[in-house]
């Protein structure tokens, strides 16, 4: 019998068959440690660093998604903030669990589907997001604004590094449409101040910028955007 799509996860489903399997791409990205990337470094990002040096991030509970190999999730259990560190691959989990040991510090990783997390809401201070809401289809949009809504505790803090668009690393400028008519992302979303500001309209907005290029103690490339949202 033909089995009929009757509710919005059915949709959401049909519409992720369409777009490649992410915990497999992602499994294999992170196999080989050695490669020449920015991101498998072990420094934070530089607005990360900022927020916390001027004093507009508190030590608290943080939500981090997307955590790939820790280097932000390590950095902020050393400030002493509680975190809990996601991502889909089991591969770049498993080296940030060994990074943590090394640096000795506590760290709460999950190898999960940030859409199928459990938590009580309002249950975060902050949500951090290096890398993960550019690869976010368009159809999990609404579902990623709503994620982060239900984490953060009223006067929360969302932050957010992601591609701008055309940058060195990625940044598609493809439109909603052409993603499932390619059934591609074409390697990651670009998003610029216009952009971010209407996808994340329901928070209050702190800062949006570009990253700053930076030395090798924090991680700033150019090419990305970063922001930052408060929750209302």
């Amino acid at each position: 019998m033909r089995r009929l799509v009757t509710e919005p996860e059915d949709l959401y489903l049909l519409l992720d068959s369409l777009l490649r399997e992410p915990k497999l791409f992602w499994n294999g990205f992170y196999s080989d440690r050695k490669k020449d990337i920015p991101f498998f470094s072990n420094v934070p990002d530089e607005n990360l660093v900022d927020y916390i040096d001027c004093g507009i991030f508190k030590p608290g509970r943080v939500l981090e998604l997307g955590c790939g190999p820790g280097r932000n999730a390590i950095y902020l259990a050393k400030k002493g903030y509680v975190v809990d560190a996601v991502d889909l691959s089991r591969e770049t989990i498993n080296w940030a669990i060994e990074r943590a040991k090394i640096e000795q510090v506590d760290i709460n990783f999950n190898c999960q589907n940030i859409f199928e997390l459990n938590f009580q809401e309002g249950s975060y201070d902050i949500v951090y997001d290096s890398g993960c809401f550019h690869h976010i289809a368009p159809h999990r949009r609404i579902s990623y604004i709503q994620l982060v809504k239900k984490a953060l505790k009223t006067g929360g803090y969302f932050a957010i590094t992601c591609f701008a668009p055309n940058g060195e690393y990625g940044g598609s400028t493809i439109s909603d449409i052409e993603v499932y008519r390619t059934q591609s992302l074409k390697g990651g979303f670009g998003y610029d101040e216009e952009k971010l500001r209407a996808v994340f309209k329901d928070f209050e907005e702190i800062e949006i910028r570009q990253m700053k290029e930076s030395d090798q103690s924090v991680l700033g490339l150019a090419g990305f955007m970063t922001a930052i949202f408060q929750k209302r």
